[in-house]
């Protein structure tokens, strides 16, 4: 994957750790991938991952945008509500998002 290059604020970083209920495992990941459709057409909208530990045992989403703007009015928008509150279903307990700026390449 070709990630844009650093602009003068940092491109904008969310990585949450995350807790899977066991059973929903196989279904949150097709439902992530699906609503990835959702996500991507913000504007600013980069890339959004879902990360697997080596053992299976951990995950983690990692969304990028352009800047904390565009990532900000994101998160208010209705459409975000709605896949927060899909997502949280298949979780033991909330997303713990750590936010960050992209400052070197």
């Amino acid at each position: 994957m070709e990630l844009p290059v650093v602009n003068e604020k940092g491109t904008f970083v969310a990585i949450s750790d995350i807790e899977l209920k066991k059973e929903s495992m196989k279904e949150f990941k097709e439902w992530f991938m699906e609503s990835n459709k959702v996500v991507s057409k913000f504007d600013g909208f980069l890339a959004r991952r879902l990360l697997e530990s080596q053992d299976g045992g951990k995950h983690k989403i990692v969304v990028m945008f352009r800047d904390s703007d565009s990532f900000a009015k994101m998160r208010q928008s209705p459409e975000h509500v709605a896949v927060h509150g899909q997502a949280v279903k298949f979780m033991s307990r909330l997303p713990m998002p750590t936010f960050y700026n992209v400052v070197a390449e």
